[in-house]
C-alpha cells in the first residue's frame, strides 16, 4: 500500500509516494528517537525513584506557572488517579506547591519550588543539548519539516493546546 504525500516544489505540486516500508522505518526512527530522548533524564529520574510522569509534571508546571490541576490533567492526558500520586509524590518531596487558586478557591494551582525548577532544569538541559545538536546537524529546513510533520500527527485537540503552550512566555527568563 503507498501513501501520497503532497509537497509544493519550484515547478507546482509533486506527490511522493510512501511505501509502507518507508512509513514503518519512519515510525522505528520515531520509537528510537524517542528511547534517545528520554534516555539522559530517565537516568536522572531514576535515581530519585521518580519517572517520565514526573518529568511530564514538572515540564509542564515550568511551563505554565500556576496552572491548575483539571488543566495540567488535560495536558498530560492522564487518570485522575494517576496524576494525584505523581503530585503527591513531588509535592511531599518539595518539589511542587499548591496554593489555592487566586479566581476559584476549589482550583489548586500548582508551582515548581526552587528544588523542583533546578531539577527540571536538569532534566530539559539533557534534553535541549540533544535537540540543538541534532537541529544543527540537519539544519533549518528540515528543522521546520520537523515541527510540520509533528503537529500535522496531533489531532486538533492536542495541536489547540501546544499552540496555546508556544504562545506562553520562556519560563527561564
Amino acid at each position: 500500500m503507498q501513501e501520497k504525500l503532497r509537497t509544493s516544489g519550484l515547478g507546482g505540486e509533486n506527490l511522493l509516494f510512501l511505501t509502507d516500508d518507508q512509513l514503518r522505518r519512519g515510525i522505528e526512527a520515531m520509537f528510537f528517537a524517542y528511547r534517545a530522548f528520554t534516555a539522559d533524564p530517565d537516568l536522572i529520574l531514576a535515581d530519585m525513584d521518580y519517572g517520565r510522569a514526573h518529568h511530564r509534571a514538572l515540564h509542564f508546571i515550568n511551563r505554565d506557572r500556576g496552572l491548575t490541576v483539571t488543566a495540567l490533567l488535560d495536558v498530560l492526558g492522564v487518570t485522575k488517579q494517576s496524576l494525584n500520586r505523581v503530585l503527591r509524590t513531588l509535592i511531599t518531596d518539595g518539589l511542587v506547591e499548591s496554593r489555592v487558586g487566586r479566581r476559584d478557591r476549589r482550583e489548586r494551582q500548582l508551582y515548581l519550588t526552587d528544588t523542583g525548577t533546578a531539577l527540571e532544569r536538569r532534566l530539559s538541559e539533557a534534553q535541549r543539548a540533544r535537540m540543538r545538536a541534532a537541529y544543527r546537524n540537519a539544519g533549518p529546513q528540515a528543522v521546520a519539516g520537523f515541527r510540520e510533520v509533528l503537529e500535522a500527527m496531533m489531532d486538533p485537540e492536542t495541536r489547540s493546546q501546544y499552540q496555546a503552550l508556544k504562545e506562553l512566555p520562556d519560563p527561564r527568563k
